[in-house]
């Protein structure tokens, strides 16, 4: 694969994994625009593991705290900062992998990836989160993530399996209708994205492991880093300015791609 569209892939995945304008849309999109062969499942578990890494490295303190907790929240007691994260993002991570299982055993997942597919969830998806962003209240901060949230959030999670419907911006849509603030919503969702990308890249590596050659080795791990640095900066520059600034923006772009896709699909 020519050494300037890795770049673009890695770019790309790296800085829509966690802005609410869907990643895997993007990924799909690219091919079937650029007249490129699909990327395959190698590049995408090697830009899943470079956006993994971005965000355990960007939440490490939080990280940290679940992971101690994981010990206790195993053997049931679930009665200390770590714990309770740990079992929370469990909950929230459940309807996710259950959902993708779903749709890879029955093959559904192949049959979602058309543009206008990609159009109508980019578009209803984003109207969707200005609509959280502007009703939403602001009286929950991440610190009181809840079962219930947690389970919510994650039901919502599930949408995220449909191309264009963005993994950030579905959970940050629910937590936004549940009360939270933008900068917990989005919180909660980056932290919702470790177990859930961890479980996905798992899934797939195991997949292509009797694929894998070297050169594939040597794509995947230039894809790795540049999606890793890519997201770390992504990460960085939203998490500041939803300090002072909606999701309006966001909302803006997914409605106009979503305009040009379906114009593109319905005319082809």
């Amino acid at each position: 694969m020519p050494l300037l569209y890795l770049i673009i892939l890695a770019l790309i995945q790296g800085v829509t994994e966690f802005l609410p304008i869907s990643s895997s849309g993007h990924l799909i999109l690219l091919p079937n625009l650029s007249g490129q062969a699909d990327q395959g499942q190698v590049i995408d578990v090697a830009a899943h593991v470079g956006t993994l890494a971005a965000v355990v490295i960007y939440f490490w303190r939080d990280v940290r705290v679940g992971l101690a907790g994981v010990p206790r929240m195993l053997t049931g007691r679930i009665d200390t900062p770590g714990s309770r994260m740990a079992f929370l993002l469990m909950i929230a991570t459940i309807p996710v992998v259950l959902f993708g299982l779903f749709l890879a055993l029955t093959g559904l997942d192949d049959k979602m990836r058309s543009i206008t597919m990609i159009g109508w969830t980019m578009l209803g998806f984003g109207l969707l989160l200005y609509f959280a962003d502007q009703k939403g209240d602001e009286g929950k901060m991440s610190g009181d993530w809840s079962t219930r949230d947690a389970i919510w959030m994650g039901l919502a999670q599930m949408l995220a399996l449909i191309p264009g419907t963005s993994r950030s911006g579905i959970t940050i849509t629910a937590g936004r209708w549940l009360g939270y603030d933008r900068h917990g919503a989005a919180k909660l969702s980056m932290l919702m994205s470790i177990p859930t990308i961890f479980a996905s890249g798992s899934f797939l590596a195991v997949k292509v492991a009797a694929e894998a050659d070297m050169q594939a080795a040597r794509d995947g791990a230039i894809v790795a880093g540049l999606s890793f640095i890519a997201a770390l900066l992504a990460l960085v520059l939203m998490m500041r300015l939803l300090r002072t600034v909606s999701f309006t923006p966001y909302v803006i772009y997914r409605v106009v791609l979503g305009s040009i896709l379906l114009w593109i699909g319905y005319t082809q």
